[in-house]
């Protein structure tokens, strides 16, 4: 007899073999041999009778997840749920014991449980490189549910029927990830692997998993990886992600040339940088990471790092450098005495900078376009009075915040309201007290009311939705204009940057009025 109490959630079961009367067996007897239906064995076995009797069913059913919403049930033992849970990432996958299944309320929380573990499993992967891989167990029916590639491989016309399937282009750690989804509906990725799991999702078609790496690698995008997720990105056909990537590029260009990652692009990658014509980048510059890079495939190709294997690995992509439109200093001393380039080069790119009949140049001799900076003022109006702006070493600050990631470039500052004179500035940007980037210089003010921009080494990635603190300490005799009727909110082209008083100022500076009256930044 199988009992369901009135609430659907309890289930009781109870089995009773019941002995019928003999009166019953003769007329069981009876109308067996009249529809010749049982044969002398089973006629000699005592009949069983199982009834299901469910009480009071009249409400309508609920499934687990309703009646206990993320919540477990009072007899639940927290630190087995963790054991079981550690097991599973560890490999160590047992369930000891008998009624696990009571564990969880949900069916989301039991179909974790199979995650990683060898419980009814009915295929197994060995997963990674020969000689580093690991062996993973699985359950076709929720892999097929997951992953159409699954579906096929398990379920399709040409389903093969193996208990060992090898996959030795996938990470394990990226693997398992992937497993986690399909099993957990969680999405648990790190730095050092999300591209790994990237590849799982697009190889095995989980489509939200793959978003979820790219979202990831977005969020994580910085001069420092740029150049690897780009070539990253265009091998896996993600054109934002690729947007994303020539974005930080173009207005970190310096930053992204001189990192480790630029050596680890390949070929193509670095011919469509070196083709770029929005690089914010010196040519020296690009010259120089170019026979980075050389040195570097020369290791990969196991090749002595000579010039010639460097011109050699380099091919037709050393004519994209345009290295005619150097500056004639960086020219004479960095270029033209690397010996990547013939004698006859040399000359000829001599010729181009001094001699009135240029020569014919292989190389591309037109200067890259760069960036143009944007320029946000915050201001409506500025003025100068008898006892104002004052300096002697205070700060002058003003926070700001985007809803688009945008690169500052440096600030535009008032000069002088008393004729010519020169200041000294020295400029920061900081987040939650951490200096993101900061520089020391002067700049000649001509005693008009202009501003006069004061760059940073290198612009300073800007995420959107967080407040970052802009501030500058002058130091000059004279007295300098102001600005007034500032604004909270201004819209500069695509972007919106809203300011708010800082607590770092010490001179007067904050929103209605001040110093600090541009940000200058790429977009």
């Amino acid at each position: 007899i199988l009992m369901v109490d009135e609430k659907g959630k309890n289930m009781k079961c109870l089995t009773f073999f019941l002995m019928l009367p003999e009166t019953v067996k003769n007329r069981s007897k009876k109308s067996s041999k009249k529809g010749n239906s049982s044969n002398s064995s089973s006629s000699k076995l005592p009949p069983v009778c199982y009834e299901i009797i469910t009480l009071k069913t009249r409400k309508k059913k609920k499934m687990a997840a309703d009646i206990f919403p993320r919540k477990k049930p009072a007899n639940t033992n927290p630190s087995a749920v963790q054991q079981y849970h550690q097991q599973n990432l560890n490999n160590n996958n047992t369930i000891p014991a008998p009624n696990w299944q009571g564990l969880y309320p949900t069916i989301r929380e039991r179909n974790a449980v199979m995650f990683n573990n060898d419980l009814m499993a009915d295929v197994h992967f060995v997963v990674g490189p020969p000689g580093a891989t690991q062996r993973l167990p699985g359950h076709k029916y929720v892999l097929a549910v997951g992953s159409s590639v699954f579906h096929a491989m398990f379920y399709g016309e040409l389903a093969e029927d193996k208990d060992e399937i090898r996959i030795p282009d996938v990470e394990p750690a990226a693997f398992l990830a992937m497993l986690k989804y399909i099993y957990c509906d969680e999405i648990d990725l790190a730095a050092d692997t999300v591209l790994a799991t990237l590849y799982a999702a697009k190889k095995y078609i989980v489509p939200h998993l793959a978003r979820a790496c790219v979202n990831f690698l977005e969020t994580s995008l910085s001069a420092k990886n740029a150049c690897v997720l780009l070539s990253q990105s265009c091998l896996f056909e993600e054109p934002d992600l690729t947007q994303r990537c020539w974005e930080v590029i173009d207005a970190q260009a310096e930053l992204a040339l001189k990192s480790e990652g630029f050596c680890d692009i390949d070929f193509q990658t670095l011919e469509s940088i070196l083709r770029r014509e929005t690089l914010n980048a010196k040519e020296i510059v690009v010259f120089e990471a170019a026979l980075n890079w050389a040195e570097v495939e020369c290791q990969r190709q196991e090749l002595t790092a000579t010039i010639e294997n460097k011109r050699k690995v380099l091919g037709k992509a050393l004519y994209l450098i345009r290295i005619p439109a150097m500056a004639l200093d960086d020219f004479a001393n960095g270029a033209a005495q690397s010996g990547i380039l013939t004698l006859n080069e040399t000359n000829d790119i001599f010729l181009w900078y001094t001699a009135a009949k240029k020569p014919e140049l292989q190389f591309v001799s037109k200067p890259r376009k760069g960036l143009v900076p944007q320029r946000c003022h915050r201001f409506q109006s500025c003025a100068y009075r008898s006892n104002q702006w004052r300096y002697r070493g205070r700060c002058d600050s003003i926070q700001f915040a985007v809803d688009k990631r945008v690169f500052i470039a440096g600030f535009g500052l008032y000069g002088s309201s008393c004729g010519s004179a020169e200041y000294s500035a020295k400029i920061e940007l900081k987040r939650q007290g951490v200096i993101l980037g900061q520089n020391l210089s002067k700049y000649f003010s001509d005693g008009s009311s202009n501003t006069f921009p004061v760059w940073f080494e290198y612009p300073v990635q800007i995420e959107p939705d967080t407040f970052y603190t802009a501030s500058v300490i002058l130091d000059g005799n004279e007295l300098s204009y102001f600005g007034q009727e500032g604004m909270t909110e201004v819209q500069c082209g695509k972007v919106t940057v809203q300011f708010q008083c800082s607590s770092d100022s010490t001179n007067g500076t904050g929103v209605q009025g001040g110093q600090i009256p541009e940000l200058i930044f790429y977009a």
